[in-house]
């Protein structure tokens, strides 16, 4: 499979949030974790998981955002944030978190399966997080899925 590489750049400042859907029914939960580039407002990682730190590690999510050189997040105040970012490098408040909340409703207006009512829902993980991760590569990044299994800009 051809896979075009999305070059990355150093990330001063980041903002973390988290999302919540669900697969099937309510119950079965499934969280999609956000970094934005509080500069340029793209995205700059993703990753789905459960909200439970047993479960879903937050340093997971840190593996990914380590070649970006962040110094510093902005974050709600979810405790997972709390103990795995160093104190002198983590900002909690609403101020610096607009532009990840903003584009979290983007991505629950362009994409039912993210709405908290909706009759849209996935029946698999595996299409769940297929769908999501197309919609966030194409808005943010203008990569489309042909059907030669590659993307192209």
């Amino acid at each position: 499979m051809l896979y075009e590489i999305v070059p990355y750049h150093e990330v001063f400042e980041a903002e973390l949030n988290e999302m919540w859907s669900f697969v099937f029914k309510k119950e079965n939960q499934r969280w999609l974790w956000l970094a934005v580039d509080h500069d340029t407002r793209v995205i700059i990682a993703f990753a789905f998981g459960r909200r439970k730190d047993e479960v879903f590690s937050f340093r997971v999510f840190q593996d990914l955002l380590e070649p970006f050189s962040i110094s510093i997040f902005y974050t709600d105040d979810w405790g997972s944030y709390e103990r795995n970012i160093p104190p002198e490098q983590h900002i909690v408040g609403k101020k610096n978190t607009q532009i990840i909340e903003r584009k979290n409703l983007t991505l629950r207006t362009r994409i039912k399966r993210l709405c908290r009512k909706t009759i849209c829902y996935s029946k698999s993980v595996f299409m769940h997080d297929t769908v999501i991760g197309l919609v966030i590569n194409f808005l943010d990044f203008g990569l489309v899925y042909s059907p030669n299994n590659s993307f192209r800009a």
